[in-house]
């Protein structure tokens, strides 16, 4: 191969590296930054099943670090030639076995979840690869600290109905933008807290921004906050009944 050849083809692959950044990137407007509530996971018809590491923390935990579109759409499993390799992130795993875990059934070891994020949604992010994708939500996970903020506004996980208006307001005085709440149905039919989405810039996959487009809410303007430690014979019962062993993640 000739001088001449050689930079050719190293200033091709330039050329290609970079145009294909320049196409995420006009393709991907902002990440949603999503934790969820597991109480309210538990505390529905489905249950749920806790990760073989045992039950987790009650505290806000990562679903998810998705990149979307500003019409409301999102990229989804964008490279099938980067599957998921548990080695990469091995070194994360106390983080997220604690921050990052399944409540899905069959209990798990998160692999199959870790996997399903990466694959769906960490490959259509921007200058991430795997290690960063996981490292930078864990990242969001401590800066963005949900149940501070709702404790520090007397809005605890005690089963009672707290105002839609003040556990918004609560959460952007902590992470200084709005979030959109999502609700879900508990196994007696009251509408509770369930999820908490923010949306974080495209290039630094870091920054809170206000965000571009929040689908519409689920809540009423009266939701119930319930406890993470009253669900056990639930718990029980997912681990046993046969309705329960295919169950995945919803997103």
């Amino acid at each position: 191969m000739t001088s001449s050849n050689g930079r050719f083809i190293i200033f091709g692959v330039i050329i290609f590296v970079c145009c294909f950044t320049d196409v995420i990137a006009r393709s991907l407007d902002f990440y949603y930054f999503v934790q969820q509530w597991p109480g309210s996971y538990c505390d529905t018809r489905r249950g749920c099943c806790y990760p073989r590491t045992g039950k987790p923390a009650s505290d806000f935990s990562i679903h998810g670090l998705w990149p979307n579109y500003s019409n409301g759409k999102w990229p989804q499993f964008c490279d099938s030639s980067s599957e998921f390799d548990y080695s990469k992130i091995s070194d994360l795993k106390e983080e997220l076995n604690k921050y990052w875990g399944s409540l899905s059934c069959p209990s798990s070891d998160g692999h199959k979840f870790w996997g399903h994020e990466w694959e769906k949604h960490g490959t259509c992010s921007l200058n991430l690869d795997e290690h960063s994708y996981f490292e930078r939500a864990l990242s969001l996970r401590e800066n963005i600290d949900i149940l501070g903020a709702l404790k520090t506004a007397g809005i605890i996980p005690d089963g009672r109905e707290y105002s839609l208006r003040n556990i918004k307001e609560a959460i952007t005085e902590s992470s200084g933008e709005l979030p959109r709440i999502e609700c879900n149905r508990s196994e007696e039919g009251e509408i509770q807290l369930y999820q908490v989405y923010v949306c974080v810039d495209k290039w630094d996959a870091f920054t809170v921004i206000e965000c571009p487009f929040y689908p519409q809410s689920n809540c009423p303007s009266m939701l119930v906050f319930p406890p993470f430690w009253d669900n056990d014979l639930k718990i029980q019962e997912a681990f046993t009944s046969e309705k329960y062993t295919n169950r995945t993640e919803d997103h």
